[in-house]
């Protein structure tokens, strides 16, 4: 790296960062009188008639919305206000569908015998790219409608977005495809999705004399997450009626995140990188990771442009690179340590803990340096000081045990392959060997559970002899199309160096070992 950040002090100028509802009105998430706000959702979530607050707001109405309220408001007005459990059940009987009847079962037509950047990459390498491109043409369509391609497709999602991973996709797609003239009649919905970011989850930092535009999440709805709203009332119980709106703003922000939840965003009482849920101040913090997958939207974006023949787009984020890979050398590098940190804005400084996002900006290609594979090398060292490599399961998403699923012991799939990819990309031989070290650990401790289970899942446990995660809101889902997506990737490119560990027959990959049902069955 060129420049030690240590050699001066940075100081953020962190614009709109209050939200305080004492002085700032916001939305509900989103305009539902029954799903998003309202005394009919309050009574039904915190009755806790299901055992996940999910299952009610995912329910479909059986007739028009406003019939549905009129309904409550008659029924509350003959009765105590606070219905019983037993009425609140006859009602939402009567008025709602259980969740999933608005959906049509469909069969891909490429089918051969999901999160989704890594779902994409798995289809494509099952040669369903005609699968693919439907995927990618949804997400447009939300570009289109929202400007921003929501948490899920679900109304109470309409003011959080998921990270920003369409235009990687699209260049995924096209990578396999050539498909130019889907691309170009597409290009100015993905520049849309980039400048939603752009506008709307910015923030200015100042170091070393110059002035930096960062990214950061935020979401700025009020009251508790629909989908978890009995948790974030109970949560949030102690507090005053301030504290509890500004804690519920941050736990829907952690959620657009996708680290819901994490110690990452833990801020205590004294400004540092400590506590527990309650202490989450997600909008307080400069995430590297999301920073890193920005710095390769705009490689990708200029390269998309010139392809196209738009040289002034094309100039235009070939800057916003440049200025990109200085603030995340000046914010976020860590010359001492080797390492990219996540930066913490209520103190003005990094938070050293480990986590696994620390190594986006090599994935991305976020970075100068003076000599090729420098910086992949004191990466490495930073691996080696922490132990991290040292793990037979893959690296730990932290080393926190806060109980949360975005802490140790868990091992997510994409930021395995975040982290190998990133590892594969350095000139440096030690370097490459380590990242291919890493995706056998990966693949074997895939394979160690889907024997025991039949079963690929969400996340695994990097302790113990294989396991699958655990911790957070819920139980660890079944499937996965993430881990599979990784998994393909992982066998497509060393599928040749990886051997499995169950044979003998180191000579063979796992590409020929492994059962189809391994790798497709629950896609």
């Amino acid at each position: 790296m060129v420049r030690n950040r240590n050699s001066w002090s940075l100081l953020v100028a962190a614009f709109c960062l209050c939200h305080d509802g004492s002085t700032m009105k916001l939305p509900p998430p989103c305009d539902s009188s029954i799903y998003c706000t309202g005394e009919l959702l309050h009574q039904v979530q915190m009755a806790k008639l299901f055992n996940d607050d999910k299952h009610f707001v995912d329910m479909k109405l059986k007739i028009n919305p406003d019939v549905v309220l009129e309904a409550f408001q008659n029924l509350t007005a003959t009765s105590p206000p606070r219905l019983t459990k037993e009425q609140l059940k006859l009602f939402v009987q009567t008025y709602f569908d259980s969740p999933g009847q608005e959906f049509e079962k469909w069969t891909p037509g490429d089918w051969g015998d999901q999160d989704s950047y890594w779902i994409i990459k798995g289809l494509l390498l099952s040669e369903m790219s005609e699968t693919a491109k439907g995927m990618i043409e949804n997400f447009l369509y939300l570009i289109q409608r929202f400007e921003f391609i929501p948490n899920g497709g679900r109304v109470y999602y309409e003011r959080r977005s998921q990270p920003p991973f369409l235009v990687l996709m699209m260049d995924s797609y096209i990578k396999v495809t050539n498909d130019r003239a889907f691309l170009r009649q597409n290009i100015d919905l993905l520049d849309k999705e980039y400048d939603f970011w752009m506008k709307n989850r910015t923030v200015l930092v100042i170091a070393g004399g110059k002035t930096h535009l960062v990214n950061r999440y935020i979401v700025e709805a009020a009251g508790p997450r629909p989908e978890s709203y009995s948790k974030d009332v109970d949560l949030a119980k102690s507090l005053t009626e301030a504290a509890r709106g500004d804690l519920w703003l941050e736990l829907k922000t952690g959620a657009e995140s996708g680290w819901d939840f994490s110690s990452r965003w833990f801020i205590d009482s004294n400004g540092e990188n400590n506590g527990t849920l309650k202490d989450t101040k997600t909008t307080y913090i400069l995430p590297v990771d999301l920073n890193s997958v920005l710095c390769r939207n705009e490689r990708v974006l200029a390269m998309f442009h010139r392809e196209l023949g738009n040289s002034l787009k094309a100039q235009y984020y070939e800057e916003a690179l440049k200025s990109r890979k200085a603030a995340v050398r000046d914010i976020f590098w860590d010359e001492t340590q080797g390492i990219w940190f996540d930066y913490n804005l209520m103190r003005n400084h990094s938070n050293t803990a480990f986590y696994a996002s620390n190594l986006a900006p090599l994935w991305a290609e976020c970075f100068t340096e003076q000599e090729p594979g420098e910086t992949a090398e004191m990466v490495i060292h930073y691996l080696e000081e922490q132990q991290l490599l040292w793990y037979s399961n893959g690296i730990p998403t932290s080393l926190v045990a806060s109980g949360e699923q975005w802490d140790y012991p868990n091992a997510w799939p994409p930021l395995q392959q975040i982290i190998i990819e990133g590892l594969a990309k350095s000139n440096s031989e030690t370097v490459r060997s380590i990242a291919i070290q890493q995706a056998q650990k990966w693949i074997q401790a895939n394979w160690a559970v889907y024997q025991k289970h039949q079963s690929m899942f969400e996340k695994y446990d990097v302790s113990g002899d294989g396991k699958p995660g655990g911790g957070g809101e819920y139980d660890v889902q079944v499937g996965f199309g993430w881990t599979n997506g990784v998994a393909l990737e992982l066998l497509d490119q060393y599928g040749a160096h990886l051997t499995s560990g169950v044979t003998v027959q180191t000579c063979l990959s796992l590409l020929a070992v492994l059962p189809v049902g391994f790798l497709l069955s629950h896609f």
